[in-house]
């Protein structure tokens, strides 16, 4: 048998947004090492400086752009910023974005703007600046949009939040089928690992804590499918590579030692009455639907 070429990226360009902690700097730093030049964005200097310094120190290349996404004027920095480094620009990884625990009668304006401006508007502007990139150079191109299990269950305290990783999963559906013209693929990935915002689940706090002290990912975490975020980054790779020139339009659990395609929404029951319903019908026919409603309980509760 003929031993696998590994997956390599040289030559290419990324971006990531919000990639100076956490899962992003796992994603930087993974692309990076399977060869491509990354642009490291986050609204934190130092952590964004830092991160590509440890790049460039281990023989990859990175520059450090530091913008809050949301604005067209930050979408088009970061990759006038690639162009200005690199040359072009291959890949555009939507990671950044902020979390706001707040139920429904407790969450303010201020809140829900501000989570949802950094996830839907900034993988709205990116998104949009990198295409507009990519027909530039002729076509051909990787969105990688980040989706989280609260945009596909939803989550208890988790409104906004919930509300903008389910609106990135729509952007799938649409850029999916507008781009593919021009040869760009657009998926998300729906990661799940042991980050500083993990810890602020109850369930979660304590391993969080122990991974950060050095310690292994229980074993039953991982087969659940949460890790470490260096176990996220492998998918972002492939995504971003030749390999995957044929993969757009999905949404992907990835962490700890599991992998999920998630399924596309269907309709679970359908019938039809000549005319239409009234009210008083449908409260007459409805017992006979009740057996098809759909349950909806987040996994932990």
């Amino acid at each position: 048998m003929t031993e696998r070429e590994p997956v390599r990226l040289d030559g290419k360009v990324a971006i990531v947004t919000g990639s100076g902690r956490g899962l992003g700097r796992a994603y930087v730093q993974a692309l990076a090492a399977a060869g491509a030049a990354v642009v490291v964005n986050d609204i934190d200097a130092d952590v964004a400086e830092k991160t590509a310094e440890e790049i460039r120190g281990a023989g990859g290349r990175a520059v450090a752009e530091v913008c809050a996404v949301g604005s067209a004027e930050s979408a088009d920095a970061l990759v006038g910023r690639a162009v200005s480094e690199f040359g072009r620009l291959d890949v555009m990884c939507t990671n950044a974005g902020a979390l706001r625990d707040r139920t429904l009668v407790k969450v303010t304006d201020e809140e829900f703007d501000l989570v949802v401006d950094s996830h839907v508007r900034g993988t709205f502007t990116c998104g949009r600046a990198a295409v507009r990139r990519f027909r530039e150079q002729g076509g051909g191109g990787r969105l990688i949009l980040v989706g989280s299990p609260a945009g596909q269950y939803g989550g208890f305290g988790q409104t906004a939040y919930a509300a903008s990783k389910a609106a990135i999963i729509a952007m799938v559906r649409v850029w999916s089928v507008e781009t593919a013209k021009l040869g760009v693929t657009v998926n998300a990935i729906v990661p799940t690992a042991l980050t500083r915002m993990a810890a602020t689940i109850p369930a979660l706090t304590e391993a969080v804590a122990a991974v950060e002290a050095g310690g292994p990912v229980p074993a039953d975490l991982r087969r659940r499918g949460i890790g470490t975020v260096e176990d996220v980054a492998p998918l972002v790779v492939y995504l971003s590579s030749d390999e995957a020139a044929g993969v757009t339009g999905q949404y992907l659990g990835f962490g700890g030692d599991k992998f999920a395609i998630w399924a596309h929404p269907k309709e679970a029951f359908v019938t039809h009455r000549d005319g239409g319903w009234s009210a008083d019908q449908l409260a007459e026919d409805f017992a006979g639907f009740a057996e098809h409603l759909q349950s909806h309980t987040p996994p932990g509760r």
